[in-house]
């Protein structure tokens, strides 16, 4: 059936999607938080969607919007209020089920 949005649906079909939600790690304990830019290479190249604090991890996770075809290990930085903290790609679940 006919239904508004499928052409968009349809096209993202053909030439895949335009960014995927990946886990991302920090490396200190400031977390990551909705909104803040996400920088690959020094450009701009996503966003943080959601992010806190892991008491159990020792350290900050958030889940962002990313140019599809990156590896977990990817050296990220984010812009949290002009400051640039380093991060990287990780997969999900965060922590494994025990």
């Amino acid at each position: 059936g006919d239904f508004r949005g499928r052409a968009a649906l349809e096209a993202e079909r053909e030439t895949g999607p335009a960014r995927l939600l990946y886990g991302v790690a920090t490396a200190g304990r400031r977390p990551p938080r909705a909104e803040q830019a996400v920088l690959l290479d020094g450009a701009e190249a996503g966003v943080i969607t959601s992010g806190n604090f892991s008491p159990e991890l020792g350290h900050g996770i958030a889940l962002a919007f990313l140019p599809p075809g990156l590896d977990p290990g990817t050296e990220l930085g984010i812009d949290v209020r002009g400051s640039i903290e380093p991060a990287r790609i990780v997969a999900t679940p965060f922590i494994p089920k025990r």
